[in-house]
C-alpha cells in the first residue's frame, strides 16, 4: 500500500519518538529519573531525605577532617558570588536578582565578622571578609550601575518579616558562653539571618516563574553550600557523640544551631530538585511550576 507524504511523515515521526523512548529506557539514569518524577510528593520527600542521609554517610567516610566541610561550604558560596559577578559584568543586567537577599547576606556576614574579631578570629574570618566584599560590590551594581534592569516590583519580600523575628529570637535564645551579652546576641542573630537570607531571592523567582541560567547556578551553589555546612555540624555532633552540643552551651541554643542549618538546607531543597531536573532535561532556562518555593 502506497502512503502519501503526510502519512509517511507521521510514520517517520512515530518511529523517531519510539527510538528516542528506547534510548531513554536504555539509559539507567534517565530511567531512574523518570521513575522519581512519577512518584507522589510524599514519596519524593522521603527519597530526598534518604538521599541526604546517604550523602552524609558518604561524606563521613570520604572527608576525614569534617571541619573542611565548613570551609568547602564557604568556598562554594564564594563561587556562587563569582557567578553573579560574571553575570553582572558580561550581561550588564541584574534581572532576576534580589537586592533584598543580597542585603540580608551582607548584614549577617557583617555581624559574623564582628563576632569573629571579638570572639574567635580564624580562617573563616578571612573567607567571610572576602565574601562580604564581593556581596557589597553586587549590591552596589544593582543599586546604582544596573538599576534600570532591577525588578523592584518582583523583589517585594518585606524584610521586617525576617529581621524582627530573628532579632527577637536572638534576644531570647543565644549562646551561654562567657562572652559579653551583646556579642552572644549578635552571634545568634547572624545564625538566624543566614538561615532565611535566601527567602527574598526565592520570592523573586517565584514571581517571575522563569529563572535564567546564571541566577539558577548561583542559587544552586547556595543550596550546595548550605548542605555542606549542615553536614559539617551534623557529622561533628556524631563524631563527638553529642559533646559538641554541650560545648556550644546549655538550653535551647545548641538545638537552634542545628535547626537553623537544617532549615537553610530544606528551604533550598525544592529549588535544587527543579534545577537538577532542568539540567538532566537539557534546558538552559529553568521554569518553576506554580507553588514551588
Amino acid at each position: 500500500m502506497d502512503y502519501g507524504p503526510v502519512e509517511k511523515r507521521k510514520k517517520k515521526g512515530k518511529g523517531e519518538k519510539r527510538e528516542l523512548s528506547m534510548k531513554a529506557t536504555k539509559n539507567p539514569i534517565h530511567a531512574v529519573w523518570s521513575w522519581v518524577r512519577r512518584q507522589p510528593p510524599k514519596v519524593k520527600a522521603f527519597l530526598a531525605v534518604v538521599t541526604g542521609m546517604a550523602a552524609l554517610v558518604l561524606l563521613r567516610f570520604i572527608v576525614h577532617d569534617h571541619d573542611n566541610l565548613f570551609v568547602a561550604a564557604e568556598a562554594v558560596h564564594s563561587i556562587g558570588i563569582c557567578v553573579l559577578i560574571y553575570k553582572l559584568m558580561k550581561e550588564k543586567t541584574c534581572a532576576g536578582l534580589s537586592l533584598k537577599s543580597q542585603e540580608l547576606t551582607a548584614i549577617f556576614l557583617a555581624v559574623r565578622l564582628y563576632c569573629s574579631f571579638v570572639m574567635e578570629y580564624d580562617i573563616h574570618t578571612i573567607l567571610d571578609l572576602a565574601t562580604l566584599g564581593t556581596t557589597l560590590w553586587v549590591i552596589f551594581m544593582i543599586r546604582f550601575k544596573l538599576r534600570a534592569s532591577y525588578m523592584e516590583d518582583k523583589d517585594n519580600f518585606a524584610l521586617y518579616f525576617v529581621l524582627v523575628p530573628c532579632a527577637v529570637l536572638a534576644v531570647l535564645i543565644h549562646p551561654s558562653t562567657s562572652h559579653n551579652i551583646l556579642n552572644r546576641i549578635s552571634w545568634a542573630l547572624c545564625v538566624y539571618l543566614e538561615a532565611v537570607s535566601v527567602l527574598p531571592q526565592l520570592r523573586v523567582m517565584q514571581n517571575t516563574k522563569i529563572v535564567e541560567p546564571f541566577t539558577a547556578h548561583y542559587v544552586f551553589a547556595l543550596g550546595v553550600a548550605r548542605f555542606l555546612s549542615c553536614a559539617h555540624w551534623v557529622l561533628q555532633v556524631v563524631d563527638t557523640r553529642g559533646r559538641l552540643l554541650v560545648a556550644l552551651g546549655y538550653g535551647l541554643w545548641p538545638s537552634m544551631v542545628l535547626i537553623s542549618e537544617i532549615v537553610q538546607t530544606f528551604i533550598l531543597a525544592d529549588f535544587c530538585y527543579y534545577y537538577v531536573k532542568s539540567v538532566f532535561g537539557g534546558q538552559l532556562v529553568l521554569r518553576l511550576p506554580s507553588g514551588v518555593v
